[in-house]
């Protein structure tokens, strides 16, 4: 059995390369043509997939037989930090902000009040008290401070628990894993969040009456700016809503498991516990035919062109496991 391997194309890998580097780690060392036999896959898209594992580092270059490197090498090597080498300049980070603020149009006197930071988190806590129906969140931190993600944690939670609508927007997480979401919302359920790469202003709206962001974003001990102008605040929502439409899902990013019905899920036991095609039926009281269809159509579904590509790929989601295989129906 070789290492776990997690899912690469969390980190941009294609799916090819993806399936080409776990083929190797389980199996015996063999050149490109022994690779594509294997698969089941045509020759050239089998030497692409090395091509960009060789750029990756995750396999060693040259002809002949192909070696994968280490899966924990692998793996680090795709989750170093990758910044932006402007974008993240202070200087960058203040024209964006200014001119998501100057975008926000003339702001009566009457609506703005300035809050220090203390202050704002008490005044935050009262507005998501008397929330009723929506949150937006854009959050523009690459790292949260332990502080920061204790004080939110709790008002997350109370709204959800509420039934309040939690929306949040942040960046990507610096190893580039596009398939996990950040700490940051680690209450916030499938659906409620998606990354940006440019997110321009820290912002939180309540019930689309109330909009808080920072007065100097790089900062934030300086306090926040609450802003109740409806224009405002309805400025604050469209560029939210910006952002939300254009980002990213990392919960749709990663492979999500396959659902399998009872039948499939027993066909696949007696598989792996050795059965053939004709055995296996003969067990389900169902006939050989029936199986192969059963496979094919799940195969279909999967997106992939044989039973060994099946096999990696319900390993790969955690669709089944060894465990699940041979205790299903203890």
């Amino acid at each position: 059995m070789g290492a776990v391997v997690p899912v690469l194309t969390r980190w941009g890998v294609s799916a090819d390369a993806d399936l080409v580097y776990r083929a190797l780690v389980q199996l015996d060392p063999r050149d490109a043509a022994g690779l594509a036999r294997e698969l089941g896959m045509p020759s050239r898209r089998v030497r692409d997939a090395i091509d960009e594992l060789v750029a990756l580092g995750a396999v060693a270059p040259g002809p002949g037989v192909v070696r994968p490197a280490a899966v924990d090498a692998v793996v680090g090597r795709l989750r170093q930090p990758r910044r932006r080498a402007i974008g993240d300049r202070p200087e960058e980070s203040w024209r964006r902000h200014i001119a998501a603020v100057d975008g926000l149009g003339p702001l009566a006197a009457a609506t703005v009040r300035r809050w220090s930071r203390a202050a704002a988190r008490s005044r935050a806590a009262q507005l998501i008290a008397a929330e009723r129906y929506e949150h937006l969140a854009i959050n523009t931190e690459e790292v949260f401070s332990a502080e920061s993600l204790s004080a939110a944690r709790p008002l997350d939670r109370s709204m959800l628990d509420r039934g309040i609508r939690l929306l949040v927007v942040e960046r990507p997480p610096l190893d580039g894993d596009l398939g996990v979401p950040g700490r940051s919302v680690a209450d916030i359920p499938e659906g409620h969040y998606r990354q940006a790469e440019e997110v321009p202003l820290k912002l939180m709206v309540f019930d689309r009456r109330v909009a808080f962001f920072p007065a100097d974003p790089l900062d934030l001990e300086r306090g926040y700016v609450e802003v109740a102008e409806p224009d405002g605040v309805a400025r604050c929502c469209a560029l939210f809503y910006q952002l939300w439409a254009t980002g990213r899902d990392p919960f749709r990013e990663g492979v999500a498991p396959i659902e399998l019905s009872t039948r499939e899920r027993t066909l696949l036991r007696l598989l792996a516990a050795g059965h053939t095609d004709v055995t296996a039926a003969a067990a389900m009281g169902i006939s050989p035919r029936a199986v192969s269809y059963a496979m094919r159509a799940l195969m279909d579904r999967s997106g992939v062109e044989n039973r060994f590509q099946l096999g990696l790929l319900l390993g790969a989601t955690g669709t089944v496991r060894p465990e699940h295989l041979t205790n299903e129906e203890d």
